[in-house]
């Protein structure tokens, strides 16, 4: 399952494949020139656990905080910076999630970018909508809680079936926003939200497409979770923990600004 997350799947320390031939075919041939030239089991100190995971996404986190201050901060006198931020750190996880190494000062980057883009844009939320950014944090809280207690439970977990309906649902998703976006932008539609704001009985199509993208966002988390517990049962090398924890950054970062969106097309 964890090859079908884009930010896994660059590795095949993240495959679920059993045995070593599997892993292989899915490796270069200077990877698996640098395995042979290691150990044959790393020390229990140098692999992928839990705990240097969770610390790397504690790390990262605490970094997009840190920014989303100053981009929350500085957006009023320079309202364009969040947006250059926005650039940056999609071409930033476009790079890291291609690279087949992870690179700490690349991820670390990155959360510093969308923290800035985080800030300036929950600033202007919050102007418009008083009180919402708590509304989102807390939202977003909640989710990645219940979802991370249902996978640690055993109750919920990625499955073949779900993860083919899951691309399928996000492939809609990405076209539907994308035409969204056009009849915006060439004034077609000129209501502020597009498409989203058309009803349907009574209830906008926005909170409708908001539920379903909530849940999607809650079954990546799932496929975050469970490409985290491939690598550490893998015995994946330390440095994958970072990879590991941009993985959750991404999702959580698409989560809570569908989560502001939603709240915001509620109140209106």
């Amino acid at each position: 399952m964890a090859l079908d997350n884009p930010a896994f799947s660059r590795s095949a320390a993240f495959s679920s494949k059993q045995g070593a031939v599997a892993v292989a075919q899915d490796m270069s041939a200077q990877q698996l020139q640098e395995i042979y030239n290691q150990p044959a089991t790393l020390p229990d100190r140098e692999v992928m656990t839990y705990e240097n995971t969770i610390a790397k996404t504690v790390g990262a986190f605490a970094v997009l905080l840190v920014t989303a201050a100053i981009g929350w901060t500085v957006t009023p006198a320079m309202p364009a910076l969040f947006w250059i931020a926005s650039l940056v750190g999609f071409v930033l996880a476009l790079v890291n999630i291609f690279k087949k190494e992870p690179s700490p000062a690349l991820i670390l980057a990155y959360a510093a970018a969308q923290g800035v883009f985080l800030g300036g844009i929950s600033l202007m939320f919050e102007s418009a909508y008083q009180g919402i950014v708590a509304q989102a944090v807390i939202g977003t809280l909640a989710v990645v809680g219940v979802t991370l207690a249902l996978f640690a439970s055993g109750k919920v977990r990625a499955s073949k079936k779900a993860t083919k309906i899951f691309l399928v649902a996000m492939v809609g998703y990405l076209v539907f926003s994308l035409v969204n976006m056009i009849l915006m932008w060439t004034g077609i539609n000129n209501d502020p939200w597009g498409l989203l704001g058309l009803q349907i009985a009574g209830i906008p199509l926005g909170l409708i497409v908001g539920v379903l993208v909530i849940l999607m966002g809650a079954y990546s988390l799932v496929l975050d979770f469970d490409a985290i517990q491939q690598g550490v049962r893998n015995r994946a090398p330390k440095k994958y923990g970072w990879t590991g924890a941009f993985g959750i950054m991404v999702t959580v970062i698409w989560l809570y600004l569908e989560i502001l969106r939603f709240l915001a097309i509620a109140r209106d």
